[in-house]
């Protein structure tokens, strides 16, 4: 079967180059905002959280939200959560957990959506918008100096996402649901292919997570590092 959008095709490039673009044109003009300006991520996280009532008043008024098979349990969802409290708040644990978590799953999905509907339709522009402006909501914190993550925020992210797997895991269990594909692997093909059949690929998504983690702190090590000694 043919994907409902050409993996690398225009239209797939377009929206990943678009992503960090957008990410860096608002870092830039809030960088040349007054100082203390909350302008450009208010309003960004207005949009990411109107888009997700959208979504929602969408799936209700279409009858297409039942439980427990659509519930926001999956890890993009968290990570949008995230990212809204974290562009609301500038609280660092929520930031900690917002860089990696979407940085390391949103943009996977980016990279390898998971589509059900041909695109372009509500479903499929609704996963690129979510998913793009949370990768982008991520990289405007970094980028504008709102957010840095910090020495120690490896592990406090590894905890938490594997805290929320954990529950997740208890309600697959429960409900017989595949949410995270903790039950099973997707039907479409997947990274998940290349790493072994069930429960093991499950252990070795920890290790390939956490490898993901500590690249993604390697462009923050030296830069916390001298923190750290000047703070000494």
């Amino acid at each position: 079967m043919r994907p409902y959008i050409p993996l690398f095709g225009p239209a797939h490039l377009f929206i990943l180059i678009e992503v960090p673009t957008l990410a860096a044109i608002l870092a830039l003009i809030h960088r040349r905002s007054s100082p203390g300006s909350r302008t450009v991520r208010l309003g960004l996280a207005s949009i990411l959280l109107a888009d997700t009532i959208v979504f929602y008043w969408y799936q209700i008024t279409h009858r297409l939200l039942s439980f427990p098979g659509h519930m926001p349990l999956e890890l993009c969802d968290l990570s949008l959560v995230l990212v809204i409290l974290a562009l609301l708040s500038l609280n660092k644990l929520v930031f900690d957990l917002a860089y990696y978590l979407a940085l390391g799953g949103a943009t996977m999905a980016l990279v390898t959506p998971n589509l059900w509907e041909p695109f372009p339709s509500f479903g499929t522009v609704q996963f690129f918008v979510a998913h793009g402006l949370t990768v982008a909501g991520v990289l405007f914190l970094v980028w504008s100096g709102l957010g840095r993550p910090r020495p120690g925020s490896i592990g406090r992210a590894f905890i938490g996402l594997n805290i929320f797997a954990s529950l997740v895991g208890v309600f697959n269990a429960l409900f017989h649901t595949n949410y995270m594909y903790l039950s099973a692997k997707p039907l479409n093909a997947s990274l998940l292919d290349l790493l072994g059949p069930w429960p093991w690929y499950i252990g070795v998504c920890e290790i390939v997570g956490l490898s993901i983690f500590v690249l993604l702190y390697l462009p923050f090590r030296t830069g916390n590092s001298r923190s750290k000694v000047d703070r000494a």
